[in-house]
């Protein structure tokens, strides 16, 4: 049973005629441009918000969904109050509710809101009119997991006994409506809750389980095409055939876990739902998983014939590699990290290069059964002095390659020449000779051309982001020093200044904060206006009856200043046109070379211009004795709010106390 905090809501009362409303929260206030007593004892059909363009059939919907009693969700149009419809529309999700008492009888109706306007219009077309569009139903996805308030919301409310006189109902009805505080604490955000048996995909066990089967991926691609090359039968080892059989388990389980693991659906929501998961994953990896899973080696192991059902299995190894679409799947979320995706990308380039070594092993290995005494294996085994022989057999009118260079040495030399094609030219001490190689050799190339490119074209941009802050850093302190010398700067103030540089960046890390908040849209630049002021919000006394709109006010207006030891902030008659709150570091006040204040964290000083309308002289000189964070705000901006909030105003001036007045001497 969840409600979020920043839904507009209304209760009205279920047992009377048209459903009068009974209370309305402030949200609901401020998306419908009504007041409180103009919203209270109205009919919850919010009729007073109807326009021309309102929905004549969402309406009646409406209407049959509060006589019914039933629970039911719309999307309708309404409008603002004294607001041109044609200008404003205003397109709300709303969801109906009844509440129930022990008796099983309706006595409230819950009707939440929800703004989905700037979703709504942009993707309104022909075809989907009469239905919720793409965005709306995201909305209503939302709102049904998060927002909703079920019928069972009536055990956490006082019941109303029908044996109780009618006044006495009343008085219970009364209170439960009023929705106090020992009720609405209970409509706070909690976290989506899911089945037992469902995993969230982003919880912690999910990740470190995302990169165990990274690993095992990287190691199904490093084995399988090894072991197809070189005719690997795993039953000559059976360490191997243990771990591949682990690994095999491991992927199994990775299946099963797909099954019980949520997904974020087309529309942006986390669907949890068992049967929904379960169909998705049927239709999208499951097959190739699968096929991925099935024992090949566990076949391999137990047949021992080369040329019949054991090589057929040994090929089908090569499906294993389908594995892969794991790293797919999954490398959206290694894109964020530069240090992860560099690894990524080298692993990836070192695996292809590894692939390409065992088709080129297999190719010399086939031209060499083939009697051709010039291929890369042949002219291997001469130099290495293990010469390959034929041994003629009886069961057999072809003779069998046998000795020859180790398999060790074979491999090592095959991903030496791929890698020196891959990176250069090679350097002709293994080359191409026969027809097939010189074909191989060409392909690879131009697949190396553009592989070299690509990866490492983004290598190079990658750990260009990485170094970007440091060379920026490197470059403003030698601009810094170049102006220092061009001018002929005194080097007493071009030490403070490149001292003032350093502390600068390693309070802000050169960030600019006024061109990252120009990103944001208004009402997210106030909201972050907000936090960043936060501390002189919440430690002054000043500012706690505030409204929400004040504050945003207040907080567009402020601004932050970083001051190193020894700056002089105001100069004996300067004019004072800011009102400086202290955050962070301590300042002193000089009158006539004489220190008469030092301030610090917590302390405002400046000039009460809310009770002196003339601008004031600074009688004192301010410095700095250390790193001072300053909040500071206008006095022309401060005094527009105190003028727009006369009720903040009154508050203001009898709750803020300056540490130090600058215009009085002392």
């Amino acid at each position: 049973m969840i409600f979020a905090a920043d839904s507009s809501f209304l209760l009205a009362n279920a047992q009377i005629v048209d459903f009068p409303i009974v209370y309305c929260n402030e949200s609901f206030c401020k998306i419908s441009g009504f007041n409180r007593a103009e919203v209270m004892q109205k009919s919850c059909r919010c009729g007073f918000m109807y326009g021309d363009l309102t929905d004549k059939e969402t309406i009646a919907r409406i209407e049959e969904c509060l006589e019914g009693q039933i629970h039911d969700q719309f999307e309708i149009l309404l409008y603002k109050k004294n607001s041109n419809p044609r200008e404003t529309p205003l397109w709300l999700l709303l969801q109906i509710a009844p509440i129930k008492n022990e008796r099983d009888l309706v006595v409230l109706f819950l009707l939440t809101f929800r703004d989905i306007t700037a979703l709504k219009q942009p993707i309104e077309t022909d075809d989907n009119k009469g239905g919720l569009s793409k965005f709306a139903k995201l909305a209503r996805s939302v709102t049904r997991s998060r927002s909703v308030l079920v019928s069972q919301f009536s055990s956490h409310i006082p019941v109303v006994k029908d044996t109780l006189p009618m006044t006495t109902k009343q008085s219970h009805l009364g209170h439960m409506m009023s929705l106090n505080s020992d009720v609405m604490p209970q409509y706070r955000q909690e976290a989506p809750k899911t089945p037992p048996h469902i995993l969230l995909h982003y919880c912690a066990f999910k990740a470190i389980w995302d990169w165990i089967i990274l690993c095992l991926t990287f190691y199904t691609a490093i084995m399988v095409p090894y072991n197809v090359a070189f005719k690997n039968k795993t039953s000559e080892d059976v360490s191997l055939l243990v771990v591949d059989s682990i690994v095999d388990v491991i992927f199994f389980i990775d299946i099963v876990l797909n099954f019980h693991t949520t997904f974020v659906g087309a529309g942006g929501e986390v669907v949890s739902d068992p049967k929904v998961i379960r169909m998705n994953y049927l239709k999208s990896w499951f097959i190739i998983d699968l096929l991925s899973c099935l024992p090949y080696d566990v076949f391999n192991a137990f047949d021992h014939d080369e040329d019949g059902i054991g090589s057929l299995f040994s090929a089908l190894k090569v499906v294993r590699l389908l594995r892969l679409g794991r790293v797919v799947r999954k490398l959206d979320r290694y894109l964020e990290y530069g240090a992860a995706m560099l690894i990524l990308l080298l692993c990836f380039y070192m695996l292809v290069a590894h692939w390409l070594a065992c088709i080129w092993y297999s190719i010399g290995r086939s031209d060499a059964d083939g009697g051709v005494q010039y291929s890369w294996l042949w002219k291997l085994a001469n130099v290495t002095q293990s010469p390959y022989s034929y041994l003629w057999t009886n069961a057999s009118t072809v003779p069998e390659l046998v000795a020859g260079p180790s398999r060790r040495t074979m491999y090592v030399t095959a991903l030496y020449f791929t890698m020196t094609c891959m990176t250069s030219v090679g350097f002709g001490n293994v080359a191409a000779e026969t027809d097939n190689e010189k074909i191989f050799t060409i392909c690879m190339m131009i697949i190396a051309a553009l592989l070299y490119a690509t990866i490492f074209g983004h290598v190079t941009t990658i750990i260009q982001q990485m170094t970007s802050a440091t060379a920026k850093y490197h470059d403003m302190l030698n601009n810094v020093r170049e102006f220092m010398k061009l001018h002929e700067v005194p080097k007493a103030l071009s030490e403070r200044v490149m001292d003032y540089v350093v502390s600068t960046w390693a309070m802000t890390k050169g960030l600019d904060t006024d061109k990252v908040l120009n990103y944001c849209p208004k009402d997210m630049k106030a909201d972050i206006c907000v936090h960043l002021n936060r501390k002189v919000f919440n430690e002054h006394p000043a500012f706690r009856l505030a409204s929400d709109g004040c504050l945003r006010a207040l907080a567009m207006h402020f601004t932050m200043s970083h001051s190193a030891p020894g700056d002089l902030l105001y100069h004996t008659g300067e004019s004072i046109d800011s009102l400086c709150f202290i955050v962070t570091g301590s300042l002193e006040v000089i009158q006539d070379d004489e220190v008469v204040a030092i301030l610090g964290k917590g302390d405002v000083f400046g000039d009460s211009f809310w009770k002196d309308s003339a601008v004031g002289q600074s009688a004192a000189n301010v410095r700095a004795l250390t790193y001072c964070d300053l909040h500071t705000i206008k006095r022309d901006r401060l005094l527009e709010v105190l003028d727009f909030y006369q009720a903040f105003a009154n508050s203001f001036a009898r709750n803020l106390v300056l540490t130090y007045n600058l215009r009085h001497r002392r």
